[in-house]
């Protein structure tokens, strides 16, 4: 078990952006759930939290009204080996959402995600890559690989 999981407060669909988000990545799954006995905020038989996990990441969301929102403060970044797989994450993510820059986008549950190459450190290193980056809203691996080397 991870000592330290993120705690994400969803205001009543926690259950249904943990089934989209399991549908999105791969070796993802449902580590658990607490539905309510009718004691607290939920009726009876409603999640009050579900654990999955994504690629070895356990989160943890819960259905805890409408009293805080998810902000771009808090993100996940997501390194992929390749365009394919960042265009593959991309598309499903950004459904019902919308890109933000440099990689980022917030889904249609209002959590943002980085969407990034493996190697995103190492390229902007170079400040050609870098001023390339940040005219982008969406990873283009090839543009930011060429503009690392000039």
């Amino acid at each position: 078990m991870n000592k330290i999981t993120p705690f994400l407060w969803f205001n009543d669909n926690a259950g249904e952006a943990a089934e989209f988000y399991l549908s999105v990545f791969p070796e993802a799954k449902k580590v658990g759930e607490l539905r309510s006995s009718g004691v607290g905020p939920w009726p009876a038989g409603k999640i009050a939290t579900i654990t999955i996990e994504l690629m070895g990441q356990r989160m943890t969301f819960l259905n805890g009204g409408p009293g805080q929102a998810i902000t771009p403060a808090f993100s996940y970044s997501v390194a992929c080996a390749d365009q394919t797989e960042i265009d593959r994450y991309w598309d499903k993510l950004l459904e019902g959402g919308k890109p933000m820059a440099c990689g980022w986008l917030t889904d249609k549950f209002g959590l943002c995600w980085q969407i990034v190459p493996e190697k995103i450190g190492e390229l902007l290193k170079h400040p050609r890559a870098m001023a390339a980056m940040m005219q982008m809203v969406k990873f283009d691996i090839a543009t930011l690989e060429a503009a690392a080397k000039e």
